[in-house]
């Protein structure tokens, strides 16, 4: 009985002292608890309530004393790890803390700090020790001097609380426990066993076996070493790649701030860019604009700066005359003048390297004209608005450049033109002269037989469309005779072309420069020695001749290139035009009279030598019996010339002086046939009558296909005349 009450003192003794040293709370069954055990304090609570169910058992009473949770299966064990309560084989050597910063606490469960806890700083070592207070004595010891060494065992053999989970108060208690006659120590340890399913038998390890096993725990400890050392190292590379990641992060955020102010820059002068960009593009001149200029090729690409400078200058002078004056464009106006005035001499030597080309021999000026001042006729509109004086200038020296190529071209053209023979006709072959003189006087010039009183083919002239000059060197070589109208033609087609050609092109290259009457004063002046020289050639022509056909070709020629010039829209030619004309109107009424004349002539002379001999029908001896009464040559010879001045004048207007001068000869005509219808006398009335039928017919017969008012009016006239014949 001693010795159980000496059991149940000792009991007690190591509850008080367990729950003292451990801060343990001791209550009612069912009562929460506001601790945590350790797998340690869970060996001592599990002590002493078996010892507390002893001593009631012993005392013979029912008490409900304080009941500690039974101790907590744990959760997960590592491999090779026994049961708290069971002994193990080999007992590994104590060893300090691990220094490596991959390791977590040693015991999750003796410390309640977490490992997100925010009192760790951000990059520091993961691994933290829990040291225990400095005033409790530690339970090992405690519960070593009170069991004795045994403990150390079980002890020990829990020291890695790993896995270890927080004791939990089962929901049933049981209160009588049957030992089976074992001691508290075998039944703890049995129990163990139970609970993990897998019995062990331990058999003590003796201090040879121990030392047999030495050196593999010595190899051990060393790879834990060396683990250990390789866990420095890649300690030491996750914090430098930790301060790396850090030092990447801030420069990663400072880009990202960059980037933002760039951003925020960017839109900014975007905004800004949109509001200044056209002020600050009316002020500023490209640089390319002023390599250009100063040292490129006059080409379509200089044209093209030529004309933002002129744009760019027009917009500055703008600014510049404004109120509010413009600091900027006052810095970049000299630029602005002295790149004008390198442009302004640039197109000077330009323009005059074309117009001394236009000197030179065999050029032809048009080419020049195309190729060189209408494709680059914007220099002379920059010239005239930013120099006009050297604009005056280079236009007066073209003009007397081009004055001078006209007067001399056409000069060697009319003397190539003179060379072709014409044919002279003059008073002996007037239509009332007498016909040997008229072949005496072409025997004698050595020209070709012709008939200058028939049209024939020399109507073709007119008729001809696109018709050309004829060159200097083919007029030159052309020994055939042509009539007064072919030089008069070739020249004047030469001139008209020349004169449409430049007009168009003054009015091309120097407008909107300059008027359309300042156009005209420069026309008048660049081809009033030419036309000049085209006047003194046709009269030169028309002179000394008595062709009224050929004249009045001119004349009609004339009149077809007045409305060619009008069809170009050239109206500045109007002059030479005119001028022509008054040179061969008069040259033709004064041919036109002298055709009258020979018939007046020859009517004048039929009293003294008769009608018989008139014109040398017939021999003065011959009868007035014997007279023919067939149409005289005077008729048939009128009838020609009459045919072709109608043809000749089939769209002629009212006032002409073709009718009168025809009128005239007609009349002359007519009093000519009627004196020699008197040479028949009484007897021969109605031969006379016949003769004067035969002539009118003759004549009606030559002119009945010819069209137009002027020819209406002739055959009314002699119809009329034949029908009063045959009433007398």
């Amino acid at each position: 009985m001693a010795a159980q009450w000496k059991e149940m003192m000792f009991v007690q003794e190591l509850w008080g002292l367990a729950a003292s040293k451990n801060n343990l709370h001791v209550g009612n069954v069912g009562e929460p608890r506001s601790h945590v055990w350790t797998p340690q304090q869970s060996f001592f609570v599990s002590v002493a309530w078996v010892s507390a169910m002893w001593l009631d058992r012993l005392s013979g009473h029912s008490t409900s004393s304080p009941s500690p949770p039974p101790v907590q299966k744990r959760s997960s064990r590592g491999p090779g790890r026994s049961s708290h309560l069971a002994p193990v084989t080999a007992i590994r050597p104590p060893y300090g803390p691990r220094t490596s910063s991959l390791g977590i606490g040693s015991r999750p469960s003796n410390s309640t700090t977490s490992l997100n806890s925010p009192g760790l700083p951000y990059g520091s070592s993961l691994r933290q020790q829990i040291v225990p207070p400095t005033d409790i004595a530690d339970p090992l010891d405690v519960l070593k001097n009170i069991l004795g060494k045994e403990l150390d065992n079980v002890v020990n053999g829990q020291v890695d609380g790993d896995d270890a989970t927080t004791s939990q108060k089962p929901a049933h208690l049981v209160e009588d426990v049957d030992f089976g006659g074992l001691s508290l120590h075998t039944f703890a340890e049995n129990a163990s066993q139970e609970e993990n399913g897998n019995p062990q038998h331990f058999i003590t390890q003796t201090f040879e076996e121990y030392e047999t096993k030495k050196d593999k725990f010595d190899d051990l400890h060393r790879s834990i070493l060396a683990c250990d050392d390789v866990l420095k190292s890649v300690q030491t590379s996750l914090t430098s790649f930790q301060q790396d990641l850090g030092a990447v992060s801030a420069e990663i955020e400072t880009l990202q701030s960059r980037s933002a102010a760039m951003n925020t820059r960017l839109q900014n002068r975007k905004v800004v860019e949109k509001l200044l960009g056209p002020a600050v593009e009316d002020v500023s001149i490209p640089p390319a604009v002023i390599t250009t200029i100063a040292e490129g090729p006059v080409d379509a690409v200089w044209i093209k700066a030529l004309e933002e400078l002129d744009k760019r200058s027009r917009t500055l002078h703008a600014k510049l005359e404004d109120s509010d004056h413009c600091k900027a464009a006052l810095d970049v106006k000299p630029l602005l003048d002295d790149l004008t005035s390198k442009a302004v001499e640039r197109i000077r030597d330009f323009f005059v390297s074309q117009i001394k080309a236009i000197r030179s021999p065999n050029i032809n000026v048009q080419i020049i004209q195309q190729q060189s001042f209408l494709r680059y006729k914007d220099l002379y509109s920059f010239l005239a608005s930013h120099h006009p004086v050297l604009a005056e200038e280079i236009g007066q020296a073209y003009i007397n450049t081009v004055r001078w190529y006209y007067l001399s071209n056409f000069s060697r053209y009319k003397q190539s033109l003179e060379r072709i023979p014409i044919f002279i006709v003059n008073k002996n072959d007037a239509i009332g002269a007498d016909p040997s003189n008229h072949r005496a006087s072409t025997n004698k010039t050595s020209q070709p037989s012709h008939d200058p009183l028939a049209i024939g083919r020399r109507l073709d002239v007119l008729k001809r469309s696109n018709q050309s000059a004829l060159p200097s060197h083919l007029a030159e070589d052309n020994k055939l005779t042509h009539y007064l109208e072919t030089p008069f033609l070739y020249y004047n087609l030469a001139l008209i072309d020349n004169a449409a050609a430049e007009y168009s092109f003054l009015a091309q290259f120097f407008s909107p420069a300059v008027s359309f009457q300042t156009i005209s004063r420069h026309f008048s002046a660049i081809f009033s020695p030419t036309f000049a020289l085209g006047h003194s050639f046709t009269k030169s022509l028309v002179e000394e001749s008595d062709d009224c056909l050929g004249i009045l070709i001119c004349v009609r020629l004339n009149q077809h290139f007045a409305f060619e010039l009008q069809r170009r829209k050239i109206p500045v030619a109007d002059g030479y035009i005119n001028g022509t004309n008054m040179l061969l109107w008069p040259r033709f009424q004064l041919a036109m009279d002298m055709h009258a004349e020979s018939v007046k002539r020859a009517t004048s002379t039929i009293s003294t030598r008769g009608a018989a001999s008139a014109l040398g029908l017939s021999s003065s001896s011959e009868s007035a019996a014997k007279q023919s009464t067939a149409p005289h040559m005077l008729t048939q010879r009128f009838g020609q010339f009459l045919q072709g001045i109608l043809m000749l004048s089939r769209d002629a207007g009212d006032d002409e002086p073709v009718g009168h001068s025809l009128s005239r000869l007609r009349s002359e005509v007519e009093a000519f046939l009627t004196k020699v219808g008197k040479g028949f006398g009484s007897a021969g009335e109605r031969k006379r009558e016949r003769f004067m039928v035969n002539n009118y017919s003759l004549i009606l017969t030559i002119v009945g296909d010819t069209g137009g008012k002027l020819a209406s009016e002739v055959r009314d006239h002699f119809e009329g005349l034949k029908e009063s014949v045959g009433r007398t």
